[in-house]
């Protein structure tokens, strides 16, 4: 058993009879009262992200996950399938357990969790930040770089960004995967 000062993000609690994984947590000392913990939970059997509140002290129960590389193959109507790169077996997540899944391409690595006790597969983790090609986008202009102006543009998955006004059509641009922004362009 683990108790509140032990929540940190990605931390995957049983919680109301479910798997959930912490992904916002706030610690707060009111300057009046007991110390609680605001957290942000996101169910791993379904998906759904609910807010709770800790009393600092509460016990919780935390479930023990394995992290293991797979490949993306491909999407289909039961979900995304992946390939372990080790050993070659395949395993498919539904829908509502990745985030950001518009950002995957086959081939591409990703994080799998498992549950330990009995190897059910929780959830997905892209990798931070993904490289893409432009397909999409109004033609820009040399030396628009003066402004954070934005346009939008379609990347080679069909995921809409907003990227500067200077990238064009044949890009390939670096995303940041948690909030579907613009990083960089790549230069090849």
């Amino acid at each position: 058993m683990a108790t509140t000062s032990d929540i940190r993000k990605g931390l995957c609690i049983i919680f109301n009879n479910d798997t959930y994984k912490i992904i916002e947590f706030l610690h707060v000392k009111p300057g009046k009262g007991p110390a609680f913990v605001r957290t942000k939970l996101k169910s791993l059997t379904n998906g759904k992200v609910l807010d709770n509140t800790f009393s600092a002290g509460h016990k919780i129960e935390e479930v023990r996950v394995e992290t293991r590389n797979y490949q993306y193959l491909y999407e289909d109507d039961n979900g995304f399938h992946f390939m372990n790169n080790d050993d070659f077996s395949q395993v498919y997540l539904n829908k509502d357990l990745i985030d950001n899944s518009q950002f995957m391409k086959a081939g591409d690595e990703v994080k799998i969790l498992f549950r330990a006790s009995d190897e059910t597969a929780l959830a997905a983790e892209l990798p931070t930040t993904v490289v893409m090609e432009i397909t999409y986008t109004e033609p820009g202009l040399k030396g628009d770089t003066a402004t954070n102006a934005t346009k939008p543009a379609t990347t080679e998955t069909g995921a809409e960004i907003r990227v500067p006004l200077f990238i064009n059509e044949g890009d390939k641009v670096k995303i940041n995967t948690e909030d579907g922004s613009y990083v960089e362009r790549i230069k090849e």
